[in-house]
């Protein structure tokens, strides 16, 4: 996701990547897709390091920090785990003219389907064959994250179908992550679920390693995240009292760090950043 991205939050919302100072200390595992992928071994983001999401730019990570999420357009930092960012199921407002219109999710009308919070149209998942497509130009993103160092990929979006009109089913989203899993795994990265607690069930089936989740204090969804990934979770809070939350349940446990809304690079206004 561009620069641009600052703004995008969700409230429920081959080249091995460098091994850095505080992946080394990650756990290195066994991944076998169901999919017939060979087995690959990634590294996961350290249990309960510090963690920072930069998503909305970058910016020198505070001390303590061991685990940083950035977007595709930004660099990893320099001796920490690096988590790449990309809009997976969905389309920037401003590169929407990157995709086929064939691409794009329309409505028995022929409209456009919209995530009109984000103003982001979703792409449409529904044969095996443009998730092929969608793959291929979301893998090219992936290769570009593994060229640059980075150790891991946050695909968002995996809770489209939930805003697609019905269009779009869970076996659909399911069957796009584990194409990405795949190609992650074959470039050396391991590849976290956003969100999207109803699908845990179902992360091995997706090839999936670990979790960046938004305000499961909030929702208390965080247990269900932490036996689900043996506490190789990330977390981000917004709110105060998820925040609170978070850490009084989970921070002897998780990497959970407060941030603005706007995920706002330090410096700027609006800057919020707090751990427990």
């Amino acid at each position: 996701m561009p620069a641009s991205h600052a703004a995008r939050l969700r409230r429920r919302w081959a080249l091995a990547s460098v091994v850095t100072a505080a992946a080394a200390a990650a756990a290195v595992v066994t991944v076998s897709m169901s999919s017939g992928a060979s087995a690959s071994e990634v590294a996961l983001p350290p249990v309960h390091g510090g963690f920072d999401y930069q998503i909305g730019g970058a910016y020198t990570p505070p001390k303590g920090v061991d685990i940083v999420s950035r977007d595709r357009g930004d660099s990893p930092a320099k001796g920490l785990y690096n988590i790449c960012y990309v809009n997976a199921f969905q389309v920037q407002p401003g590169e929407r003219d990157q995709w086929p219109d064939d691409l794009l999710l329309r409505d028995r009308n022929g409209d456009l389907v919209i995530d009109t919070k984000w103003k982001e149209p979703l792409l449409d998942l529904r044969t095996a064959e443009k998730r092929e497509r969608v793959a291929d130009k979301v893998d090219g993103w992936i290769d570009g994250c593994a060229d640059k160092g980075f150790d891991a990929v946050e695909p968002d979006n995996y809770d489209s179908y939930e805003r697609s009109k019905k269009l779009l089913t869970t076996g659909h989203a399911k069957a796009f992550m584990a194409l990405l899993s795949e190609h992650a795994h074959a470039q050396g990265l391991a590849i976290a679920q956003k969100n999207t607690a109803e699908l845990l069930p179902d992360r091995k089936a997706a090839g999936l390693d670990f979790a960046v989740v938004e305000e499961c204090g909030e929702y208390d969804e965080c247990g269900e995240f932490a036996k689900a990934y043996d506490d190789h979770v990330v977390v981000v809070e917004y709110g105060d009292e998820g925040f609170a939350k978070a850490c009084e349940g989970w921070g002897d446990r998780l990497s959970v760090v407060r941030r603005d809304e706007g995920v706002s690079p330090a410096g700027e206004d609006g800057y919020v950043r707090e751990t427990c």
